[in-house]
């Protein structure tokens, strides 16, 4: 179904789009959506090192496989809580992106952090990360990301981007879409170029 006529009705839906969400943050303004996008909803559901309705934070990895791993659980998370889907077969399409990130960071998978891996990379309960992030924030000159091991692919490692300053994208044109199919019992990414799968089954969580 088409929404608009021409190119002007256009532009003028796509500002009324931008104008209904929340305001970026000043520290985040003039990013690149994609960059961008996290930082603008405060959600009312808690992210690893971010509690409930708290400002928000870029995620990303070290490569594509541990992209997937972590998006599939959230994806099958999604499916498994909501009434309407739970046997249903949603499939959806992301965007996987390089970033680059300039700034001070913690690494978590160092000692003296190494100690307390297991509460840090728990699969659901994320109150020690909570916790731990309240800690940084809170310091005169807190680090800008995180690095840390994923929770859900092992040997793997992540970032958590506190600080939206720190990011740029080093070339708009290193994109790849994945389609993402979820079902109450799989979840499979398929990269339309390399013809890579990813399958995920209930014990994501």
């Amino acid at each position: 179904m088409r929404l608009v006529d021409n190119l002007a009705e256009q532009q003028l839906l796509e500002q009324l789009i931008e104008t209904s969400k929340p305001p970026l943050p000043p520290e985040a303004q003039g990013l690149h959506y994609l960059l961008g996008t996290p930082f603008r909803y405060a959600s009312p559901h808690a992210s690893r090192f971010r509690e409930p309705h708290q400002p928000g934070i870029w995620y990303g990895a070290e490569d594509p496989h541990t992209v997937a791993a972590e998006l599939a659980y959230w994806r099958w998370k999604f499916l498994v809580e909501s009434d309407g889907l739970r046997d249903a077969q949603v499939v959806t399409e992301h965007t996987f992106f390089q970033a680059r990130f300039t700034g001070a960071e913690l690494d978590l998978t160092l000692p003296p952090w190494t100690a307390v891996r297991d509460l840090l990379r728990h699969g659901a309960d994320y109150s020690a990360c909570h916790r731990l992030a309240r800690a940084l924030r809170e310091r005169p000159q807190p680090p800008a990301a995180l690095r840390y091991e994923s929770a859900r692919r092992e040997g793997s490692t992540c970032h958590a981007v506190l600080d939206p300053c720190a990011l740029s994208l080093p070339a708009l044109h290193l994109q790849q879409t994945w389609t993402c199919k979820t079902t109450r019992d799989l979840v499979m990414f398929l990269h339309d170029e390399d013809a890579l799968e990813y399958a995920f089954g209930r014990d994501a969580a």
